[in-house]
């Protein structure tokens, strides 16, 4: 699940860092009948401020209203929908580090010592991470040990657990 919102991978103008912090905060100017609305993100290294287009030049009808509301009151939620969203991610040609920005919730130690144990993995938000490092973190195992598991086929599942993945599943682990 999500701890924070990511952070922005985007070259800055000021200070050529690639990397940006969303705070929440909206911008939005209207223009006679036509609005326009930008997430803010600042510099991890200069604090300098740019702009992420959410609307650009859209009649105000046809803006939902909670939409609306949901800009003026700078919501966090509204922020993190908006990173996740893939439309958005193109238009402003950035990518997104979730590097310490989530954490597994396994639940409790409730691993009991059994020859095989069937595990289903769901995410609260489509955040991509490699199933290795998760696996390897839940069952506090490290990470060339779940690739042993893995190559010995004693860890498999349905997925390819190399590369990342952002969608749920399942995997069985054999002692």
């Amino acid at each position: 699940m999500p701890t924070c919102l990511p952070l922005v991978l985007r070259r800055c103008h000021a200070c050529a860092s690639e990397r940006f912090r969303a705070n929440g905060k909206f911008r939005v100017n209207a223009h006679h009948k036509l609005i326009d609305a930008w997430l803010l993100v600042l510099c991890t290294v200069c604090g300098d401020t740019a702009k992420l287009t959410v609307l650009e030049r859209t009649n105000v009808r046809s803006v939902r209203p909670e939409l609306l509301d949901r800009l003026h009151d700078n919501d966090p939620g509204l922020a993190a929908e908006l990173l996740r969203d893939p439309v958005v991610r193109r238009r402003n040609r950035i990518a997104l580090d979730w590097d310490g920005a989530w954490r597994l919730d396994t639940g409790g130690p409730d691993h009991p010592d059994r020859e095989a144990i069937e595990v289903s993995v769901r995410f609260a938000a489509r955040i991509p991470v490699r199933p290795v490092r998760l696996i390897a973190e839940g069952c506090a195992l490290s990470r060339a040990e779940v690739e042993r598991l893995v190559a010995e086929g004693r860890l498999v599942s349905a997925v390819r657990l190399s590369g990342r993945l952002s969608d749920d599943f399942t995997f069985t682990l054999k002692r």
